[in-house]
């Protein structure tokens, strides 16, 4: 039997609140057995360019990655988001190391091909090492992973946080028995996004596609739930999406996605 490993992407939203930070951390340390996490730090990086007179550009959602916006979210996503994460888990007693996919040749990626829109230094993940990630927690050390990845041949590449997550957990899936969490600030995928408890609690392929009729699914949580049917139809075998009570055991307001 394979051992369990959970696998939690954090969203931009709760990195952004200090205090709903420190929560999540607080909550994520508690975690029984082996643990992954991965973030983002998108508006931060934005924020941060604004300051510094580099404007983001996004179609889609997604981030167009200049090679003055690969600087800045690089100093952002590996640098001060990461080891403030790092830093913080130490102090709940959780022996966290700091990761981008370039550290420790761990998350491989190649330039996203130019189509309709050239994202510039974009990268779509090619390989996770698994071997090199289940050392790492066998050592009883949780990755923290920022959402960047490398060719290399010496090129890093902003990444999509929810595909690296979705990834991890799917090359983790050959030694572990593997469960994928998207924790963000709402309570689950809403029926109606005026209202914050109405989460619909189970989504299977059948009824995702009833909900991308209705429009129910739409914008930013539709390359989520991409994810989610991607890592589930290539072995994970768990995805759920929720808030921070997510994590707690007792916890049962959210949302479940199986095939």
């Amino acid at each position: 039997m394979k051992p369990k490993l959970s696998i939690v992407k954090i969203g931009g939203n709760v990195i952004e609140n200090k205090t709903e930070l420190s929560k999540f951390l607080a909550v994520f340390s508690k975690i029984e057995g082996q643990k992954v996490l991965v973030h983002g730090g998108g508006k931060l990086a934005t924020e941060l360019g604004k300051k510094l007179g580099i404007e983001s550009q996004l179609v889609g959602g997604r981030r167009i990655t200049d090679a003055q916006s690969l600087d800045l979210i690089t100093m952002v996503y590996g640098g001060l988001v990461n080891k403030k994460i790092v830093a913080e888990l130490q102090a709940n007693n959780c022996n966290a190391i700091g990761l981008s996919g370039a550290d420790a040749n761990t998350i491989q990626a190649h330039k996203r091909p130019v189509k309709d829109v050239d994202f510039g230094y974009v990268g779509d993940v090619d390989s996770v090492n698994a071997i090199t990630i289940s050392r790492l927690l066998e050592a009883n050390l949780t990755p923290v992973f920022c959402a960047i990845t490398h060719d290399q041949n010496g090129q890093l590449f902003n990444t999509n946080a929810d595909t690296i997550a979705s990834e991890i957990a799917i090359g983790m899936s050959e030694f572990y028995e593997t469960t994928l969490n998207y924790c963000f600030e709402k309570k689950g995928v809403l029926k109606d996004v005026n209202d914050e408890d109405s989460v619909i609690k189970h989504i299977n392929t059948t009824s995702y596609k009833t909900l991308l009729t209705q429009k129910v699914i739409a914008d930013g949580m539709l390359p989520k739930l991409e994810n989610c049917f991607n890592a589930l139809n290539r072995n994970v075998h768990q995805v759920c999406i929720g808030n921070i009570s997510m994590l707690a055991p007792e916890s049962n307001l959210f949302t479940t996605i199986t095939l």
